[in-house]
């Protein structure tokens, strides 16, 4: 007998009987036929039946459905951990999530759900609510939405959304992120969303079965794969993928991207997989970096604009799985305290993308020189950035605009594993985590 009540709990149907299980991928080598229970299920099982009832023993049914994924999917293959095989497959999985796009030659609403255009046009205001990595993702669409649609943007923490008074307006747009789609936090914050009268509600999402999908009202399925290693990766660069599509559909509804514009911004999605590709090739680089790293106790992250929240990101990816302590600010903030911090032995990692804000961020590497700091910073190709003395530059294949952000987060996560492995951390199972956060 098993029961649901908040966490997720599925059902396996095989041959040779009956399994119970958390997520799809622990039943792939024993059956893709999968019954999905919900809150207040419970179901018994035998070798060669089950049955689903309600808490008060009255009978009901749950549809079965089979499993798209496959069991080649969960394995390692060629790949030490399930970590780097889910960063170099971020080619592929924004590949299958932007698969949609194919040839058209416009991007549609209907991408997001049958009922997006009219709801969109209702919406004079976004909120977005997400945990850890895909609150990383909100923070940089609050930039894409304001700049490029000019629509108002909040991103929330859902763990703190639900505990404090806010202001809803019923003409906001509900945007809640998840890979597994059972963060407990986010649905409750949905929840609460939704009992303050904001109705317009879209979430996206790595697994089409879960309960975020199904509260929604609009949708968007990443397409990433299964993701096994608790240290986000492919998820969070296929919702950055899916925000800024969903960025662009407002700009279109709100005239404000021109047909010549909107052709620019097909190509550079299309042409996103082959870009992150070739960021890949930086491993190698990323390895030697990575022995710098592997004794130090403090890291610090620095970006600015957009490139702020891939800062925050890194420096999550470095904390979860090599247990370094490591922050990040936006690189104006400094002077206001953090550079008490800086000293030859706190390295400090910059994202350096050649945009508006270059001259600026430059200008605050060099308060970082001037403490004795050393800098390791992460630039465009066309970023002019030179190497010398306490100052480490590496240089991505390509500058790629309003979309940086995606190729800007893959060398810092390939350098939070590099340097776990120096360290000798348990880099899929780091410790005190876990993959889905179904409590509070």
């Amino acid at each position: 007998m098993v029961a649901r009540e908040g966490s997720p709990l599925l059902l396996g149907l095989a041959d040779d009987g009956s399994y119970a299980a958390s997520d799809a991928s622990a039943l792939l080598q024993v059956t893709r036929r999968i019954v999905y229970l919900e809150n207040g299920d419970c179901a018994e099982l035998s070798r060669d039946s089950y049955r689903i009832t309600r808490v008060d023993g009255s009978p009901v049914e749950r549809v079965e459905t089979e499993s798209h994924l496959s069991a080649d999917a969960v394995e390692l293959g060629q790949y030490r951990h399930y970590m780097q095989k889910e960063i170099f497959e971020q080619p592929v999985a924004l590949s299958n999530t932007l698969e949609m796009l194919g040839a058209a030659r416009s991007i549609q609403p209907g991408l997001f759900g049958a009922d997006t255009e009219s709801i969109l046009k209702d919406v004079r205001q976004v909120l977005i609510i997400a945990c850890g990595t895909s609150y990383h993702a909100g923070l940089v669409a609050r930039y894409w939405l304001e700049a490029i649609a000019g629509i108002s943007c909040n991103v929330e923490v859902a763990s703190e959304y639900r505990y404090r008074e806010s202001v809803p307006d019923p003409q906001t747009l509900v945007v809640t992120l998840s890979q597994s789609g059972e963060t407990a936090d986010t649905l409750a914050a949905l929840h609460h969303a939704k009992s303050l009268g904001m109705k317009h509600t879209l979430c996206i999402c790595n697994v089409p079965e879960s309960s975020l999908v199904r509260e929604n009202a609009l949708r968007f399925i990443t397409r990433a794969g299964p993701e096994i290693g608790v240290a986000s990766t492919k998820a969070f660069t296929t919702q950055l993928a899916a925000l800024y599509l969903l960025t662009l559909i407002f700009a279109k509804l709100r005239g404000r991207l021109t047909e010549q514009a909107e052709a620019t911004e097909l190509q550079a999605l299309r042409h996103l997989p082959v870009a992150v590709a070739k960021v890949l090739e930086l491993e190698p680089l990323i390895r030697e970096w990575s022995e710098h790293f592997a004794m130090k106790q403090d890291a610090l992250f620095l970006g600015r604009g957009r490139h702020y929240p891939i800062a925050l990101e890194g420096a999550l990816k470095l904390k979860e799985i090599s247990y370094i302590h490591a922050e990040a600010y936006p690189a104006g903030e400094l002077k206001h305290g953090p550079l008490a911090l800086v000293d030859k032995n706190m390295p400090v990692i910059a994202v350096a993308p050649n945009d508006a804000l270059l001259e600026k961020l430059k200008s605050n590497l060099q308060e970082v020189r001037a403490r004795g700091g050393e800098l390791y910073v992460f630039a465009d190709a066309d970023g002019e950035m030179v190497a010398a003395d306490g100052l480490h530059v590496m240089h991505l294949p390509e500058h790629y605009g309003q979309l940086s952000a995606l190729l800007h987060v893959v060398p810092l996560q390939l350098l939070a594993y590099h340097v776990a492995l120096v360290r000798g951390t348990d880099v899929d199972k780091p410790r005190n985590l876990a993959k889905s956060v179904t409590v509070e």
